[in-house]
């Protein structure tokens, strides 16, 4: 995306999406821990592999499986994308809405186990950073 195409949210444009976006994160966080299992799988079984014996089936397997759950967390985060958001991290389940405060760039900051959108930070400022809304400097959308 560059960045005259960034979608700018306020709190309610982002709070409408969140059904959407929750269901999209709760695939993301079940997805990740089963390719990483799967990468685990065909790490062992690359283990046992040699030049001249080449790769087992259930080395074909699990790499397959692996590629096959990459492909579903690929096409999730592109979803999340579409939609304007931009995802985090696998262990929260961290989304942020590009907004704007008092004429600034910032990130409107939502996790996955929150109910509704009510934290943003600076561009650089991240998790840490977050701060809540305060309701008479609201993010204006675009």
């Amino acid at each position: 995306m560059t960045e005259a195409t960034i979608r700018h949210f306020t709190v309610d444009q982002a709070q409408s999406t969140l059904p959407l976006v929750r269901r999209i994160v709760h695939d993301l966080l079940d997805l990740h821990p089963r390719w990483r299992t799967a990468v685990a799988a065909f790490e062992a079984e690359q283990a046992s592999v040699t030049a001249t014996s080449g790769e087992t089936s259930s080395a074909r397997t699990a790499r397959l499986e692996a590629g096959r759950l990459s492909g579903e967390i690929e096409a999730c985060i592109e979803e999340l994308e579409q939609i304007g958001c931009v995802f985090k991290g696998f262990d929260a389940g961290l989304v942020d809405f590009p907004s704007t405060i008092d004429g600034r760039d910032v990130y409107l900051c939502w996790q996955y186990d929150e109910p509704r959108v009510e934290y943003w930070h600076a561009i650089d400022g991240g998790f840490a950073g977050r701060q809540p809304i305060d309701p008479m400097h609201s993010p204006a959308g675009a």
